[in-house]
């Protein structure tokens, strides 16, 4: 393998700002990703009370029926004792999702790692899926490069109502066809067979798609001790029982500190992640209608499109008696992750550091600071038929990711094209319009009729030169189509559809090319998070 950075010119101005403008940082943000940043927030850490023996204990019994590692319990045990946290996250998506979720895990391993050594106390890596979460159709789906395309396929299974991901079963049968008719897409190698049975042993073990999920990546990464906790898992949820608590009797002041940091973020330019509104519980509860989220009206926690109604009383009882009943959004669900762990650092994407941007002083106006936010890497996997054909193309993978393959292209299909054949081709169109117009006068006496007749029939001639000249371009094309399909390719693997890779392939499409220990020469790489995009050459 061998490892490059690249500095994508990105469009994502939050990421731009955050990586290059300290005023902007020091106003969204309480720590600059920087060294001794990480000493200030664990003694900040030290000061703070967590339930520490108790979330371990939840985290075991979550873990437990995936297989517990020696490294994970040995992780269990130390959070048990105190240990601080690096922690990232991700919804439960198919084949573990699109290659991000893998990439997301792989920086909280390392960071983890790094920030052990660093500071001298044990620092444990931990992965908190959104199971909570209840839009499917995000994670239902897994894209395939096929002819240079990236082709989505979705898992066609129907739910009625807003099921969270930790409460959505899937059909076993129709899960196990899923995933082979993927599997079938991504070509028969020395590692498909046993890739496929273990995929479709977690489907047979599993019943949800966070469990499926979780299976997949405790699999990938069971070496190195990820632990792994779901959002909506009924004991981590009796364990927040005071957190909801807290959040529900100052949930007017959360809304409104929260409104007030999105206005000044929009007014810098930056837009309206959460969409804020003042009258937010910034709270789900779980309904027989499904997963609903409340507002707040006359001191009731409301929600009229399901017809619900609840009294600030009625809502505390909840939040005692019933906690799996309620859940978080995105404006609550990184607050809630800091009170329940001690958060050295949170692994983010720039999709989530936009939201965290806006939070700064609900964290606050709750005596809390925000953990160190670290962008997780963005990582491309250039295979050597990739590497092979950026080689006959003499193209880079920054010129693929630029959009210059595609002008490569263009240049290569016009320097095809027969000049002599096309001058003919027009130089037979001069003389038939030419023709055309002398027969239009010498009929012209003769009435509309023979003049739209000789309109229609010029029309059936031109047509069939353009037919001939597009059969003459299709022949070329079919002549140097191998040419093409380099091309087709290297879009298809580098920037399919005008995304980064790891938007949209799953992991298991280059597991099935390099085996199962791909994941792990991958962390061994000597990754910097610098901010620079990730080349790797397989």
């Amino acid at each position: 393998m061998k490892l490059d950075n690249l500095a994508l010119q990105g469009n994502n101005k939050v990421m731009q700002a955050y990586n290059n403008d300290k005023a902007f940082l020091h106003t969204f943000f309480d720590y600059e990703n920087q060294a001794a940043a990480y000493t200030e927030r664990l003694h900040e850490l030290s000061g703070r009370t967590f339930k520490s023996r108790q979330l371990a204990e939840t985290i075991r019994l979550f873990m437990e029926p995936f297989g517990l590692s020696e490294m994970a319990d040995r992780h269990i045990r130390e959070l048990a004792e105190g240990a601080v946290t690096v922690v990232g996250g991700q919804q439960a998506g198919i084949l573990t999702g699109p290659l991000y979720s893998v990439h997301k895990a792989i920086t909280v391993i390392l960071l983890a790692e790094q920030q052990q050594k660093a500071l001298g106390v044990p620092v444990v890596p931990v992965f908190w899926i959104a199971g909570e979460d209840h839009d499917l159709n995000e994670i239902n789906h897994v894209y395939t490069e096929t002819a240079g395309h990236a082709v989505k396929k979705q898992y066609r299974e129907k739910f009625v109502l807003k099921l969270m991901a930790s409460d959505a079963t899937y059909d076993k049968e129709q899960m196990a066809a899923f995933v082979k008719e993927i599997f079938s897409r991504f070509g028969e190698t020395a590692h498909t067979k046993v890739l496929l049975e273990g995929v479709l042993h977690a489907v047979e073990q599993e019943e949800t798609f966070t469990r499926f999920f979780v299976r997949l990546m405790n699999g990938l990464f069971q070496e190195q001790g990820l632990l792994f906790i779901d959002s909506a898992f009924k004991p981590l949820r009796e364990l927040e029982t005071a957190y909801f608590t807290r959040m529900i009797e100052e949930s007017a002041q959360l809304a409104e500190k929260i409104c007030q940091k999105e206005a000044l973020f929009a007014e810098q330019g930056f837009g309206t992640p959460i969409g804020a509104e003042l009258d937010a519980a910034n709270l789900f509860y779980v309904h027989e209608t499904g997963r609903v989220l409340l507002s707040r009206k006359n001191d009731e926690f409301v929600n009229d499109s399901a017809g619900i109604r609840l009294s600030k009383a009625e809502i505390l009882r909840v939040a005692v008696e019933q906690p799996w009943l309620l859940s978080n959004n995105v404006a609550t669900r990184p607050i809630m992750q800091d009170l329940v762990f001690p958060v050295l650092a949170f692994v983010g994407g720039p999709g989530e550091i936009t939201y965290w941007a806006v939070l700064k002083e609900a964290f606050h106006h709750l005596g809390l600071k925000m953990p160190i936010i670290a962008p997780r890497l963005s990582i491309t996997l250039v295979t050597s038929q990739v590497q092979h054909a950026l080689t006959s193309q003499s193209l880079t993978v920054e010129a693929v990711m630029t959009g210059e393959a595609v002008a490569a292209r263009e240049q290569f299909i016009d320097g095809l094209r027969d000049e002599r054949f096309q001058a003919a081709i027009e130089e037979t169109e001069t003389v038939l319009h030419t023709q055309y117009e002398k027969m239009a006068e010498l009929v012209e006496s003769q009435g509309a009729m023979m003049q739209a007749l000789l309109q229609k029939n010029l029309l059936f001639h031109t047509k069939q030169l353009d037919y001939v000249k597009g059969k003459a371009e299709e022949a070329v094309l079919i002549q140097h189509d191998k040419a093409l399909r380099t091309f087709s390719l290297l879009e298809g693997e580098l920037f399919p559809d005008g995304s980064l890779q790891e938007r949209l392939y799953t992991p298991y499409a280059y597991l099935n090319q390099y085996g199962p220990s791909l994941i792990k020469e991958l962390l061994k790489l000597p990754f910097e998070m610098d901010g620079t995009h990730k080349v790797v050459k397989l």
